[in-house]
């Protein structure tokens, strides 16, 4: 084959490996699209905030500290307690010093009673605004895990968007050792290379297969991995929106400001500081008189269970009262007083009387009768309790200290952290410009690699040497491209709120 035929046959081959190339190259830039729902970065934390169990914890926690309020609210209305109950007594009577007391009937009884009572005191008042300082702190707390896992969610969004342009990578880094196997199988056909160029064209060419399947493997754990974070069960069929809203440009000292204003962790520490301060006049409220008020009444209701009993002892009562009536008559008229024997005769037990005994018992067991209500009011003061009142005022003072303590560890911590997240922005942004000009650079040396591998003038290690310095610029500016997200969204996670 003369030299001309076997160049011209070359070119063919090139110019086909080429055109086929030039786009590929382009669609490393972007995620390749899939079938499935597009989940977009706002759509993944809203899913977030509603399931996500951990931030679910966080906002139950608001339930706890209203119900604190209104207990700490509760203190200044009067405790109310209701009683009713019920009893059985054996008709038999109790002997004491050989005598016997009690009914020989079986007696069934009811019992009711409310009390209302009232306790004030200087506590009273501090205990209140300590729950609503611990309920400012709790919802303060749900701003901060709502920030935590916008932060997760996002972080957690970038790694799987930047794996799947790894993946779109190395597929389209496939189609160019395909092209470059194809190419070197030409040359093989015009005897321009050897058995042994091809040979490493097709290791090259499986290295790149394996290396591609890892990629797109990796892209659905990190997808996942993100569903784990909203708290969602995964589906590998959602495809994500590599549309991310831009990076603005941002002042040191205005997010130091901002910060310092509404970062939630800083401000639960400060609703907890004014918590112990709280908490101080509270103990030294023991020192000051307190004041209980008391109210109660109560009632009750009985019931004979043998009525016939009762009815037979009223006849009996009558017959004696009947009886006793005469005698004492019969005395007056025998020493010549007046008497009234007549109306003794008249004496007995009649239907009314036996009725009004049956009514009464039928009064069982709600029909109560009240007994006298009592009223009370006291001042209360203690003098001395073993200095218990000193330990607590003297723990509550360390538990300020330590808020005070606290606040100022999370301001100083807060600095830092935005002002580190700041320069690790700043420097990202600086780092995709840079890594903009090394892909070019190496585009240009692949194609430039790739002519003189057709021209015979550099060997396949050359060519395989050349993509591998394309693959690793491309791979650190996918990175860096995603380095700005996730800085901007550790600065967004520092200053404790969104910041576009």
């Amino acid at each position: 084959m003369t030299p001309s035929v076997r160049f011209h046959a070359l070119a063919l081959a090139f110019g086909a490996a080429a055109s086929a190339l030039a786009p590929r190259l382009a669609v490393a830039q972007t995620p390749r699209p899939s079938q499935g729902t597009v989940l977009s970065l706002a759509d993944a934390l809203t899913l977030a905030r509603r399931n996500n169990p951990t931030l679910q914890n966080a906002v139950n926690a608001r339930r706890t500290a209203a119900a604190s309020v209104r207990a700490a609210n509760g203190a200044f209305l009067p405790n109310l307690n209701t009683s009713f109950g019920g009893g059985y007594r054996e008709g038999r009577q109790t002997f004491f010093q050989g005598q016997g007391f009690g009914s020989t009937n079986d007696q069934l009884s009811t019992d009711a009673s409310a009390s209302a009572n009232l306790s004030l005191s200087v506590a009273t008042v501090n205990d209140r605004r300590a729950a609503k300082a611990d309920q400012e702190a709790t919802e303060a707390d749900i701003v901060a895990a709502e920030q935590r896992v916008r932060n997760d969610v996002t972080t957690q969004y970038l790694a799987a968007l930047q794996q799947q342009a790894r993946a779109a990578l190395q597929d389209s880094l496939v189609a160019t050792t395909a092209l470059q196997l194809q190419l070197a199988r030409a040359r093989l056909q015009v005897g321009s290379v050897t058995q042994l160029d091809v040979q490493r064209a097709e290791v090259a060419d499986g290295q790149q297969r394996v290396a591609a399947l890892n990629a797109r493997n990796q892209a659905a754990i990190e997808l996942v991995r993100l569903f784990q974070q909203i708290g969602l069960a995964p589906d590998l069929t959602v495809r994500l929106d590599p549309a991310l809203p831009p990076t603005p440009s941002v002042d040191l000292q205005q997010i130091l400001d901002n910060a310092r204003r509404s970062n939630p962790a800083l401000g639960a520490l400060k609703a907890r500081e004014e918590s112990a301060r709280r908490g101080v006049a509270s103990a030294r409220g023991s020192y000051f008189p307190s004041l209980s008020l008391q109210a109660g009444v109560s009632a009750f209701t009985n019931r004979f269970t043998n009525t016939n009993q009762l009815i037979a002892q009223g006849q009996s009562s009558a017959v004696t009262a009947r009886s006793s009536c005469i005698r004492s008559e019969e005395v007056r008229a025998r020493v010549g007083l007046s008497n009234n024997l007549a109306g003794c005769e008249l004496i007995a037990f009649t239907p009314a009387q036996e009725q009004a005994i049956r009514d009464s018992q039928g009064k069982y067991p709600f029909d109560f009768t009240r007994n006298p209500y009592n009223l009370s009011a006291s001042f209360s003061l203690p003098v001395f309790n073993g200095f218990r009142r000193e330990q607590q005022v003297e723990q509550a003072q360390v538990q300020r200290r330590n808020a005070e303590n606290n606040v100022r560890a999370q301001e100083l911590r807060l600095s830092a952290d935005v002002t580190a997240a700041y320069l690790s922005y700043s420097t990202a942004q600086q780092t995709v410009a840079l890594q903009e000009q090394n892909v070019q650079t190496a585009r240009s040396a692949l194609t430039l690699a790739q002519e003189r591998y057709r021209v015979g003038s550099i060997s396949i290690v050359d060519l395989v040497s050349a993509r591998g310095d394309y693959e690793r610029a491309e791979t650190d500016r996918i990175t860096a491209i995603y380095d700005v997200q996730r800085a901007f969204a550790a600065l967004e996670n520092a200053v404790g709120r969104p910041l576009r």
